[in-house]
């Protein structure tokens, strides 16, 4: 019988699990939302261990592990969070949290090293040696693998693409820096300029826009995604202006990393073409070297938003395989 072991992904606004068994495939979800960065980690650990009790009731038999893949900076030793921008977490014993309420071994990462994982071992990345992943949600979320490994760094944080400062003296980001290419291209950033843009009275928001929402603080990312499928202008605009930051940030890591392939993925990458054409053409224009080396490919995320839940599943698994 196949072993499964349960997924759970940590975001700025959901908390997302699933039973994964070793092909990658999801057979049980379920979710919750993200508690608020003012509360008690406490809160989110009980937030947590519901997703895991309730995942349970169905599969304890045959659940092995529990991987957690956290919105933030995890240490070497996959235990510990040790500063997540958009939770409350400021070095977290997460793992040892968590292993003191549920009775299985539990492995924690970076949300975005447990969704390139999945992407190398089941989706866009299958077959590719040298992998990054930019993931744009709430922020910027990276990942790599490299030579069949998920890269982690020294420290464990590599992949924090999303504060490189892209803009001197720019955009103050919530890690307390300003410039930061999260701040330019991501979920927040697509929303902050519409919004910006409605609030302002300008004219460019139109009758379309207006009519999903009637209140500027309603409009969210899927909702301007949704409007730029149906052909409106100003919702073009911006997943345009996000994919041109997306591209130029890319180009700086590929003159850093040479990977062969980038995938983009995260809730903004819904927008496909409309988001990665423009991110395509900045690329182009800002590569070191353009025209006489080797150009990265640039495709969409093949697994969507259930990458994380598989990921920090499959990498779980592993993680008991190896122990």
């Amino acid at each position: 019988m196949t072993e499964l072991a349960i997924g759970v992904d940590i975001g700025g606004t959901k908390v997302a699990g699933g039973v994964v068994n070793a092909a990658g495939e999801v057979i049980a979800r379920t979710r919750r939302d993200t508690p608020h960065r003012s509360t008690s980690p406490d809160v989110v650990e009980d937030t947590i261990v519901s997703v895991v009790e309730e995942l349970l009731a169905d599969h304890a038999d045959r659940v092995v592990a529990v991987g957690i893949g956290a919105a933030g900076f995890v240490a070497a030793d996959r235990a510990t969070v040790v500063f997540a921008p958009h939770l409350s977490w400021r070095h977290e014993p997460l793992r040892d949290a968590l292993s003191s309420r549920l009775a299985l071994p539990i492995f924690v990462d970076n949300d975005a090293n447990a969704a390139i994982w999945a992407e190398y071992r089941f989706g866009a990345g299958r077959g590719e040696s040298h992998l990054v992943m930019v993931n744009l949600g709430t922020g910027i979320g990276g990942g790599l693998v490299l030579g069949g490994q998920v890269f982690r760094g020294r420290h464990g944080i590599a992949g924090e693409f999303g504060h490189m400062q892209v803009v001197p003296n720019g955009i103050r980001c919530e890690c307390g820096n300003k410039g930061c290419w999260e701040q330019y291209a991501s979920g927040n950033a697509l929303v902050r300029e519409a919004r910006a843009l409605w609030e302002s009275g300008s004219p460019t928001v139109t009758d379309d826009l207006r009519s999903m929402v009637g209140r500027p603080e309603d409009l969210t990312g899927p909702l301007i995604t949704e409007a730029a499928r149906r052909g409106d202008r100003l919702a073009r605009e911006l997943l345009g202006e996000i994919g041109t930051w997306l591209g130029i940030g890319i180009a700086d890591l590929a003159a850093a990393l040479d990977p062969g392939t980038f995938v983009i993925g995260g809730g903004v990458s819904a927008a496909g073409d409309l988001l990665l054409e423009p991110a395509r053409a900045a690329f182009r224009a800002q590569l070191t070297g353009r025209g006489y080396r080797p150009e990265a490919r640039i495709v969409a995320a093949q697994l969507g938003n259930e990458a994380g839940v598989v990921g920090a599943a499959d990498l779980a698994r592993a993680g008991v395989t190896a122990s």
